[in-house]
């Protein structure tokens, strides 16, 4: 098995999440092989976990843009918080069914991706570490209390996060550097991530070697070899109607 490089790629929120559905659904490739993608958004992005209730994600947005700013919103098939994607780093990894990691826990699944995130970052001097299972760790988790709306997925960080190792331990407030979510199905594990790019000593990280170390330390994590490909060929058809469901008001409003 390898791990398949893939181009990057900007698109619209409803084309990213879909595109991201269809390389765990339909990934023309014989045998398997773990997917790795970094895209990027056409236009300012938000995007909210699938169990996440509509109503408080408006309030949430409010909280976020009191001036009406516009976003262009979508409802992802992965769980977890609201992510504000203006200034992340995103990336889509797919673990094919039968894989190791695939038949793992989520939660240790969750640590193995983000300790090739942290290590692709330390190489950098970004001082990177996961919270510990032995901290104060949280569930984040949908509430109807006026008090609580959505959560947003970089104000706290949950069990096996990427945190910023100078903050841990300190006084100073936790720092968040990246969180994923995850979506399992009959055809394996989807993990959806977002890297702060804040948080990440921003235009001082070399995003595109940082790319290069994650997949490097994924494979080396996985053992399995990198193998840049082009871009697979999906059918127009079912693309183009995923999207349209990912755009389409019945999917933000489905909860």
């Amino acid at each position: 098995m390898k791990l398949h490089l893939l181009p990057e790629r900007c698109g619209s929120a409803a084309e990213n999440m879909a595109t991201d559905l269809l390389l765990l659904q339909r990934y023309p490739t014989a045998p398997a092989a773990v997917r790795l993608r970094h895209y990027t958004w056409q236009r300012p992005a938000i995007t909210f976990g699938y169990s996440q209730k509509y109503a408080l994600v408006r309030e949430q947005l409010a909280a976020i843009a009191p001036d009406g700013g516009h976003f262009d919103l979508t409802r992802r098939a992965t769980g977890g918080g609201l992510v504000d994607h203006r200034d992340d780093w995103t990336y889509a990894l797919v673990i094919p069914r039968g894989h190791d990691l695939e038949a793992r826990p989520a939660s240790q699944s969750y640590r193995l991706v983000h300790k090739a995130l942290a290590a692709a970052l330390t190489n950098q001097g970004v001082p990177a570490t996961l919270k510990r299972a032995s901290d104060t760790c949280s569930t984040p988790k949908a509430t109807a209390q006026k008090v609580a709306p959505a959560t947003q997925c970089f104000q706290r960080a949950e069990c096996f996060d990427v945190i910023r190792a100078d903050h841990s331990g300190t006084a100073r407030a936790e720092t968040k550097i990246a969180g994923a979510a995850q979506k399992r199905t009959k055809h394996g594990l989807l993990f959806q991530g977002s890297v702060s790019r804040a948080a990440a000593a921003g235009e001082a990280t070399d995003w595109d070697r940082f790319y290069a170390d994650f997949a490097t330390e994924l494979a080396h994590l996985l053992d399995i070899e990198v193998e840049p490909l082009g871009w697979p060929d999906f059918a127009e058809a079912e693309l183009e109607g995923l999207i349209e469901q990912y755009s389409s008001p019945e999917w933000l409003e489905y909860r």
